[in-house]
C-alpha cells in the first residue's frame, strides 16, 4: 500500500517513540518516568511498551486515523456549513454509525485547520458567542433583517438555543412591560427546562421572589442612586494618590 507523505511522518515518529520507550523500559525506568522523559502521555507509553513491535503500533494508529473515511463527505458538508466544533461533529457522525472515538475526528479536522491535505472550502465564518448573545438580547423589532435570519437558522438547528431564546424574550417582555404577575409562571417553565444554567437562575429568583416581583411590577427605580454611586466611584479612582481628602470632597460636592 502506498503511504501518503503525512502518513510517512506518523510512521517514522511512532517507530522512533516505540524504540525509545522500549530502550528506557529495558533500563528499568517506570512508565511515568518514560512519559516525562519523552514528553508523552502515560497512556501512550503503556501502548508503546505493551506492543510487541513497532508495526503493531503503526497499524493500530493508521486504522484509527482512517476510521472516519466513510464519513468524510458528511464532515466536508458540515464544515462548509460553518460547523467547526470537533465534539459536535463527532456526535453527529456517531449517530450515523461511526464506531471510533472523538480523537480520530479531531485528527481529521486538524488537516483543515492547518491547511494540510485536501481541505474543503472554509465557507462563511460562524457567528461568535457574543454576536449570538446580542441577537438574542435585542428586541426582535430592532434586530436587523440579516441578523434575524441568522438567528432563525441557528434556532432551527439547535433546540436548546431555541428554547433559551424564547425564555429570554419572555423575561424581557415581562421586565420592560412591568408584568410582575407573570414571574411565577416564567420561573416554573424555566425550572422545568433541561437547561441547567437557566433552571439555576430561576431557582435563585425564587429565593428573593418578593423583591424581584416588586422590581418587575412597581414604577420605582434605583437607577438614579446607582448612577450617583458609579459617579462617586469614578471620582475616587481619578483622585486616588493625587491629592488630599479635602480636594476629593470638593470634587464630589461640585461635580455635576
Amino acid at each position: 500500500m502506498v503511504q501518503l507523505p503525512s502518513e510517512l511522518k506518523i510512521v517514522t515518529r511512532l517507530r522512533e517513540q516505540h524504540a525509545a520507550a522500549h530502550e528506557l523500559w529495558a533500563q528499568g525506568m517506570s512508565k511515568a518516568a518514560i512519559g516525562r522523559k519523552l514528553g508523552l502521555h502515560q497512556a501512550t507509553v503503556r501502548k508503546l511498551v505493551g506492543a510487541r513491535s513497532a508495526d503493531d503500533v503503526v497499524a493500530k494508529s493508521l486504522q484509527r486515523a482512517h476510521i472516519v473515511d466513510p464519513y468524510v463527505g458528511y464532515l466536508h458538508q458540515r464544515w462548509n456549513e460553518g460547523v467547526r466544533n470537533a465534539t459536535q461533529l463527532y456526535r453527529e457522525i456517531q449517530q450515523r454509525g461511526h464506531p471510533g472515538g472523538e480523537l480520530a475526528v479531531q485528527r481529521h479536522l486538524r488537516r483543515y485547520r492547518t491547511g494540510r491535505g485536501h481541505a474543503p472550502d472554509p465557507g462563511p465564518k460562524p457567528p461568535s458567542v457574543r454576536q449570538v448573545t446580542s441577537w438574542i438580547m435585542t428586541h426582535p423589532e430592532h434586530l436587523r433583517e440579516e441578523d434575524a435570519e441568522k438567528l432563525h437558522r441557528l434556532r432551527e438547528r439547535d433546540p436548546e438555543l431555541d428554547r433559551l431564546t424564547a425564555h429570554v424574550r419572555k423575561f424581557a417582555v415581562m421586565m420592560t412591560g412591568r408584568h410582575g404577575t407573570r414571574l411565577e409562571g416564567w420561573i416554573i417553565d424555566a425550572e422545568q427546562d433541561p437547561l441547567a444554567p437557566l433552571a439555576s437562575f430561576a431557582r435563585n429568583l425564587r429565593r428573593d421572589f418578593d423583591a424581584v416581583h416588586n422590581g418587575l411590577s412597581l414604577p420605582h427605580s434605583s437607577g438614579a442612586v446607582e448612577g450617583n454611586i458609579n459617579r462617586l466611584k469614578m471620582l475616587k479612582r481619578q483622585m486616588f494618590g493625587r491629592a488630599s481628602l479635602d480636594l476629593l470632597r470638593k470634587r464630589v460636592l461640585l461635580a455635576r
